[in-house]
C-alpha cells in the first residue's frame, strides 16, 4: 500500500490535467494486455485520440520532431487508459520495467529517443522518476500499421 504522504499514480496523473482516450480494442489476433504473476505486459499501442481517431504520418516527413514527441505522449496516454480500464486504477502498477518505442520515420532520421521521451516523460510524471523510468529501446521503422507515427509496448511490475 502507498504511504499517505506519497502521491499516488492516479493523483499524479490527475495533476497533469491530461485526459485519457478510450482504451483501444485489438484490431488483430492478440490481447491488449496480459498479467503474468506480478508483471503486466502491454501490447503495442498507437496514438489514439479522445475521439478514437489515430494520429497519422511519418516523423521527419509528415510530422516534425515535436509533433512526433506529442504523438508518443498520446501513445502513453492510450497505454494508461488500457491499464485503468482493465485493472481499475493506475495505482495497481508499482513501476515501469521496460518500454519499446518504435518510430515511423525515414532511414536518415536519428532522433528516435527524443520522440519516445514523450511517453517516458509521462510515465516518469505518473510513477515518479524512481519507478516511472525503466529500461528502454527507441528504434526507427520503415512503416507502422495505418501509417501511425509511433507504436509503443511496455512491461510493468504490479503492486
Amino acid at each position: 500500500m502507498m504511504q499517505a504522504d506519497i502521491p499516488s499514480p492516479e493523483k499524479n496523473f490527475a495533476d497533469t490535467g491530461l485526459t485519457l482516450p478510450p482504451a483501444p480494442q485489438p484490431l488483430g489476433v492478440y490481447k491488449p494486455y496480459l498479467i503474468d504473476g506480478k508483471y503486466l505486459y502491454v501490447s503495442g499501442h498507437g496514438p489514439v485520440q479522445d475521439d478514437k481517431s489515430l494520429i497519422i504520418g511519418r516523423v521527419g516527413d509528415d510530422l516534425d520532431i515535436e509533433q512526433g514527441k506529442l504523438a508518443a505522449r498520446q501513445v502513453g496516454l492510450a497505454i494508461l487508459s488500457t491499464i485503468r480500464t482493465n485493472l481499475g486504477s493506475l495505482d495497481r502498477v508499482k513501476r515501469v520495467i521496460k518500454v519499446l518505442g518504435m518510430v515511423n520515420c525515414p532511414s536518415d532520421f536519428g532522433r528516435h529517443p527524443y520522440v519516445i521521451n514523450g511517453c517516458s516523460e509521462l510515465f516518469a510524471t505518473v510513477w515518479g522518476t524512481e519507478n516511472g523510468i525503466g529500461v528502454r529501446s527507441a528504434v526507427g521503422m520503415g512503416s507502422l500499421p495505418d501509417n501511425i507515427p509511433v507504436e509503443i509496448e511496455a512491461l510493468f511490475e504490479l503492486v
